[in-house]
């Protein structure tokens, strides 16, 4: 009984960490962002701008309707509107993305969002998108085309990738201020310090010559 105790209210608590696990709910109408004060610590969000001096400029932004440069090694870019570019995002818990695709091959390499759900809107072309579930690993894919609409849950490996001999574009709305990226390929092979060889050669079955080849190739991106 003296258990039961003791496991409810710890039941009880890790019910409500997980449900508030997401961006702060914002207990005002809104918290323009502003930089840091000196030697301020960071913790979450950012610090808020007073209200009487806050203006329309800080809840927009121009220039989303340009295509952006895609003439690069995976033939894509995204565009991300996070509180960074407009403050008035903070503790509103969303942000939006552009992505441009380069014709047949322009790709949204493997990556997550530790921090937000993403839905993701075509616009123009057509794009194979897919995402991996947590262990047992089960694909999910199908082909977009102008007008589709496709979730990626919060956390799990997802892409896009251009399969028309046309430009494509697409927009995305992510259930986070700042959602981030962990690009897949680039944090295994890409980081500094690089990770031993050794470690890679055995996750991935390759030999030691591969892999040190692959990280001198995503050392330069």
């Amino acid at each position: 009984m003296k258990a039961f105790h003791f496991l409810l209210p710890l039941a009880l608590a890790l019910a409500f960490s997980f449900a508030s696990a997401s961006d702060p709910s914002p207990l005002q109408d809104f918290c323009v962002a502003i930089p840091e004060p000196k030697n301020a610590v960071f913790v979450n969000g950012k610090f808020c701008k007073n209200p009487n001096l806050t203006v329309a400029g800080d809840f927009s932004i121009s220039g989303l309707n340009i295509p952006a440069f895609t003439g690069n090694r995976v033939g894509s870019n995204v565009t991300l509107i996070n509180v960074d570019k407009i403050p008035g995002l903070n503790t509103l818990g969303i942000s939006l993305a552009r992505l441009d695709f380069a014709p047949y091959g322009g790709l949204n390499p493997p990556h997550i969002h530790p921090r937000a759900t993403e839905i993701l809107v075509v616009v123009e072309g057509t794009l194979y998108v897919g995402f991996v579930t947590s262990n047992p690993n089960r694909l999910f894919t199908k082909v977009l085309y102008p007008g589709d609409v496709f979730v990626f849950p919060i956390g799990l490996i997802h892409f896009q990738f251009n399969i028309a001999k046309t430009n494509a574009v697409a927009f995305a709305g992510l259930s986070s201020q700042n959602p981030g990226v962990i690009t897949i390929a680039n944090a295994i092979f890409g980081p500094n310090p690089p990770i031993n060889p050794d470690v890679l050669a055995k996750a991935f079955q390759l030999d030691n010559y591969t892999v040190e080849k692959l990280q001198k190739l995503f050392a330069t991106t």
